[in-house]
């Protein structure tokens, strides 16, 4: 790769790599000549990334992200966590985070101005629990989001790591069973509630959302059907109560043929005996006791009505 430019090799590399590292590929001729034309930015003593990337409005993949941490990483020698961690393995999240989120050794020292660019947290984590040196591997990533984060993101991460076959609920079992006692039974809690079914983290945080309503017993992408064959598969559905949640976007509703199929649909569930309750984004993701509010009343009604008729 000698005859590469040095950005080509840094996106090779990730995005940010060590003197040593580019020096293997370029020389140093080429290194330096980079670096006076602002081509790469030196981020850290022997350490070396690409520019950042200009602020988007449009959504930032993972990729994006990953590089972020990985940059985040080798600029205070440390290791990329939680959200940036959960990017590197390609898993979906509620939320990006703002900050390249990366931990440092318990009494290392690091500027403030670094910590206003950064989500720093200090804690010693073991090389054995880091992959590539510089991030958390999948098992150390999934526990620290389901001891840090808020539950409702923990379990958006959870569900995202079985669905992606990055983790399977036993290992995650045993690496719970191993957490300090005060963790264990919230993070049990989240491992018993995960699953690989849920299609994104919309669905994963509306489940966590009405996961303590008495009464309700959800499974998601719940299969139905009636006289005439299947209806569809639902985002949430309630056997007993004959009760559906639908997390609902803006793209089912792009075309004609789309809306006509989705009143049939609609029309069949109520027919069948099915309420339907269907939230949007902005609601499930920022207005979720609004969510709840709904659904606590329709199960008062629904659970009433399901008692009489039983009787």
């Amino acid at each position: 790769m000698l005859d590469m430019q040095v950005e080509e090799v840094l996106a090779e590399l990730g995005g940010v790599a060590t003197r040593a590292e580019l020096l293997a590929h370029v020389t140093e001729h080429a290194l330096r000549g980079a670096l006076a034309q602002s081509r790469i930015t030196r981020c850290g003593r022997g350490r070396y990334a690409l520019p950042p990337t200009p602020p988007s409005a449009e959504r930032v993949t993972s990729v994006e992200l990953a590089r972020r941490g990985r940059q985040a990483a080798h600029q205070v020698s440390g290791t990329a966590i939680l959200l940036s961690a959960a990017a590197r393995w390609g898993w979906r999240t509620k939320w990006v985070p703002t900050r390249p989120q990366v931990a440092v050794p318990l009494g290392r020292k690091v500027p403030p101005s670094v910590r206003r660019s950064l989500d720093v947290r200090w804690r010693d984590i073991p090389t054995r629990e880091r992959d590539d040196g510089w991030v958390t591997d999948r098992i150390r990533t999934a526990m620290d989001c389901a001891v840090l984060l808020p539950p409702d993101e923990a379990l958006a991460v959870l569900d995202s790591a079985l669905r992606e076959g990055a983790v399977d609920k036993d290992e995650l079992g045993l690496a719970a069973a191993a957490l300090p006692t005060q963790q264990r039974s919230r993070v049990e809690q989240l491992v018993t509630m995960a699953s690989d079914k849920p299609a994104n983290p919309f669905e994963s945080v509306m489940r966590w959302i009405v996961s303590d309503i008495a009464g309700l017993v959800v499974r998601p992408q719940v299969e139905i059907h009636d006289h005439a064959g299947k209806i569809g598969t639902v985002d949430l559905a309630d056997e007993h109560l004959l009760i559906i949640l639908e997390a609902d976007s803006f793209e089912w509703h792009g075309q004609l043929e789309g809306l006509e199929k989705d009143c049939l649909r609609y029309n069949r569930f109520v027919a069948g005996g099915w309420l339907v309750l269907r939230f949007t984004w902005d609601q499930v993701m920022n207005h979720p006791e609004r969510v709840r509010e709904i659904v606590l009343r329709t199960v008062a009604l629904r659970d009433s009505r399901v008692r009489r008729h039983a009787g």
